[in-house]
């Protein structure tokens, strides 16, 4: 490990001799490295060419930005540095959790300057989907510009450049100033300058590398041709909340369903289980404080690791994070109310009509169990996901 960041300093030490504005590495500040950082940078992990199985197609990274095992262990890095706050209390990791399947516990999550006005996405899968547009009302074109909106964001890190905060010239100033940075970013890129474009690429190689394939659903997909077909590894109860949330309901002219199943899978994609781009709002308006109408959420996570395969949910449900019990998502579902939403996406309004499901307690207890079944293991133990920092 030594040898290769020796190697590294002396490649920083000749690039940064030339600009009086980055700071000089010592080999003082090598050895202090692995007192700071618990990564192997003679064995960094795997994050480039992590096995997916074939039935995964969707795939939303930016042209360019494929996955580098060296710019996405900077990506760790910033990601679980509180030093990318203004304040040094708040880290991304702080609002999204390994534990939880990188979301937030909370209802909605502490920033420098009071609490965000959403609950925190779970980053599970992020890079699995057609969908290229991030946060719940899709305001970030990409994950790259996604990723430092929160560093500037006056309650959330604190970088704003407004009302009295600093800004992300502050920032790059800070990590320019610490030792083990411009290492890290000529090891990914080559050089050591640090700017807002690679910090984007490097959070965003790191949380496209967080992915969930080792689930009870993947072990039965990999045995079948087609996501419809029963899976021999499921309970006959699996297979029915399977066949429920694939199938689409077929409705008479009050929107009451007749027969078919519940149509989930028209807005949650299988077998990403991703958002369709196409969808609108879900009939969820409220808002975090119960301040205001919320109509332009039209964006949700995937439904990979929603819950733990015992159930136990991964922080709070929606937007408004009222809920982690997967009963009150199907009671809202399952009788749609219009009232006050413009942006109502019309597969919940057919006939003009807020859909009525009319579940069977049968059929809500099947579809919970499937929805479990969408759960891995190893997302929420894996190192190469933790915290390297040794605090």
């Amino acid at each position: 490990m030594r040898t290769v960041l020796l190697l590294i300093i002396c490649l920083c030490l000749l690039s940064c001799s030339n600009d009086d504005n980055l700071v000089s590495i010592t080999e003082n500040d090598v050895l202090n490295f692995s007192d700071i950082l618990s990564i192997d940078f003679e064995n960094l992990p795997n994050y480039s060419n992590q096995v997916i199985p074939s039935y995964i197609t969707k795939d939303n990274t930016t042209f360019g930005s494929n996955i580098t095992d060296e710019a996405a262990t900077l990506g760790r890095v910033l990601f679980y540095d509180k030093q990318l706050s203004s304040n040094n209390t708040v880290s991304c990791a702080s609002c999204h959790k390994q534990e939880f399947a990188f979301s937030d516990n909370l209802q909605v999550s502490n920033g420098v300057n009071g609490v965000t006005g959403r609950h925190s996405m779970r980053l599970v899968n992020a890079r699995f989907s057609d969908e290229t547009r991030f946060f719940w009302d899709e305001r970030a074109e990409t994950l790259e510009v996604q990723s430092t909106m929160p560093i500037q964001d006056h309650v959330e890190m604190g970088f704003s450049g407004e009302n009295g905060d600093l800004n992300f010239g502050d920032l790059i100033s800070r990590l320019e100033n610490t030792n083990y940075y411009p290492a890290l970013f000529n090891l990914a890129f080559g050089d050591t300058t640090i700017s807002e474009d690679k910090i984007q690429l490097a959070l965003a190689q790191f949380i496209r590398s967080i992915q969930s394939f080792d689930s009870r659903f993947d072990e039965g997909r990999s045995l079948v041709n087609n996501n419809g077909t029963p899976f021999p590894n499921y309970t006959q109860q699996e297979n029915l909340g399977k066949q429920l949330f694939l199938q689409a309901p077929v409705f008479n002219n009050q929107s009451q369903r007749i027969d078919g199943g519940i149509g989930c899978a028209g807005c949650h994609q299988a077998p990403e289980f991703s958002i369709d781009p196409n969808s609108l709002n879900n009939g969820v308006i409220g808002s975090a404080d119960n301040s205001s109408a919320d109509v332009l959420v039209t964006r949700s996570p995937s439904l990979r690791d929603v819950v733990k395969s015992n159930g136990t949910a991964n922080g709070q449900f929606m937007h408004i994070g009222v809920s982690s019990n997967l009963v009150t998502v199907l009671n809202h579902y399952d009788n749609i109310n219009l009232a006050g939403n413009n942006n109502l996406d019309p597969r919940l309004r057919p006939n003009g009509i807020g859909q009525q499901l009319n579940l069977t307690q049968d059929e809500r207890d099947a579809v919970i169990a499937f929805i479990q079944t969408l759960a891995g293991s190893d997302i929420y133990t894996n190192n190469k996901w933790s915290n390297p920092f040794n605090d």
